[in-house]
Formats: C-alpha cells, structure tokens, sequence
C-alpha cells in the first residue's frame, strides 16, 4: 500500500503480510473456530486457546513462514508451510468465499514456486473444490492412519508444470 492511499481503503483492501509472534493469538482463534464451524465432523478440541495460541507460536510459526490476510487491522485468516508442504490455510468462517483464501493461496505458490503439497480431510468437500479450482490435484489416499483426526484424507499437490501440461502438446 503507498502512504498516500485513502483511508477508506485501508480498511476494504485485503492485505497479505507475514505473521509476527504478537499474531499468535488471533490465529490460534481463526484456527480454533475455523475447525468448529466449518468441519463439525470433528472431534471436540480438547485444548484451551492459551494451549493453541502456545502451539501456534513455539511450533506453527516455527516451522516456517506464516501469512495472515488482514482488512482494516483485522486479521481474517492465515496460511503456514512447512518445507513444501502447505499445513494450515484457515479462515474466518464469516469471509469464505470473499478471495481471502485465493490471496493466501497465491502467497503460499509465490513463495513455493517448484510446488506445494497439503492433506485435506474426504470429508472437506469445500475445500477439496476450492484446491482443485486453484490447480490441485489428488496424488495419494488415506485412511485416516496418519492423521490425529483418524479421518479418511487426501494428499493435494500444485505445481507448476502439471497446471502448464493441458496447454502443451
């Protein structure tokens, strides 16, 4: 954003930024309530917000770089990676389908330009669509064996190559 933008601007355009430690927090509540709200199938979380925002912070924020989307200093989701796996991308339940997700996205593909990979629950019908939209593909099943959820998932991975291979030929 250039210093002399309108205000009113500040507060509708949706900025993509890395997170910092003073984030852990809010996203550990975007995480929280993402997870209730969006996948009810879920077990219960059994862990108090102090407990996740400690996790967000000493593990999530760790592992690798963490963007938040914000709008109006309000964060409304966030994407973290480890290596070239993509292992959070949540959002506040009221911003779906606004482009939160898709500027998370493309920050997530800037920064992991070879490839990026991630694991989605069968059940997550929404978010199977919203990666298969943005060039994922389904490169492995699950049973459920490898995840604390022990539900059915997917291995999603997005590259560049296999977006640019129906285009050649």
């Amino acid at each position: 954003m250039h210093e002399n933008e309108d205000e009113n601007e500040d507060a509708t355009m949706t900025v993509v930024r890395l997170a910092e430690e003073r984030d852990a927090a809010e996203i550990a509540l975007i995480h929280r309530t993402s997870r209730t709200e969006t996948m009810p199938y879920l077990p219960p979380s059994t862990r108090s917000h102090e407990q996740v925002t400690v996790w967000v912070r000493d593990v999530v924020m760790r592992q690798g770089p963490t963007w938040v989307a914000e709008r109006g200093g309000r964060i409304l989701g966030f994407a973290a990676v480890d290596g070239d796996l993509l292992a959070h991308l949540y959002l506040r339940p009221e911003v779906l389908r606004q482009g939160v997700g898709t500027l998370l996205l493309d920050e997530v593909k800037r920064h992991r330009p070879d490839g990026v990979s991630l694991y989605v629950f069968q059940q997550n019908t929404r978010a199977r669509a919203f990666y298969q939209r943005h060039g994922f593909t389904v490169v492995a099943t699950g049973d459920g064996s490898g995840n604390m959820e022990k539900l059915p998932d997917l291995t999603l991975r997005w590259s560049p190559e296999a977006v640019a291979s129906p285009l050649q030929g």
